[in-house]
């Protein structure tokens, strides 16, 4: 599983914060695992670890939000990436409550809102499917990318 480890530290990613919420607080997480589903709905899945904090109220239904990180936002990533804990994570950055309950991150790329409507459990995480319902688009795209365990933007890939 090392050689795993290592094949994926060469996938660069875009960087998202999702979060949730319900009658205890607000929850926020730092996500890779991120991705379009379908079209034709609208819709968007997020892989998330069964020991995160979100994980129980994502599993209940709660509707979610993914938040697409510019590259200047390294440190809302790291707030919501276990090294702060609860709702000091959302003590970094903008905050907005939406018509859901559920805060966005104003100045993100995008954020998407999402109804959950689908759950797939596999080994130590679930997959969840939204519905998306609603999109905040803020910048151009300039996201924050993780590759090799670290941050950097599209023009450090050098791609050409």
């Amino acid at each position: 599983m090392e050689d795993f480890k290592l094949a994926l530290q060469r996938l660069a990613k875009a960087v998202a914060v999702i979060t949730t919420a319900d009658k205890h607080g607000r929850y926020a997480m730092s996500a890779t695992a991120v991705s379009e589903l379908s079209m034709d709905p609208p819709s968007m899945l997020i892989c998330v670890n069964k020991s995160a904090s979100l994980y129980p109220v994502l599993e209940s239904g709660a509707p979610f939000i993914i938040n697409i990180l510019h590259h200047q936002q390294t440190d809302i990533s790291i707030a919501c990436s276990g090294k702060v804990k609860g709702e000091a994570r959302f003590q970094v950055g903008n905050w907005i409550e939406t018509a859901s309950g559920v805060h966005r991150l104003s100045g993100a790329q995008a954020s998407i809102i999402c109804q959950n409507v689908k759950t797939i459990e596999f080994g130590t995480h679930a997959i969840f499917i939204g519905e998306v319902k609603e999109v905040f688009i803020e910048s151009t795209p300039d996201p924050l990318v993780y590759v090799d365990r670290r941050y950097g933007k599209v023009e450090d890939a050098k791609l050409a």
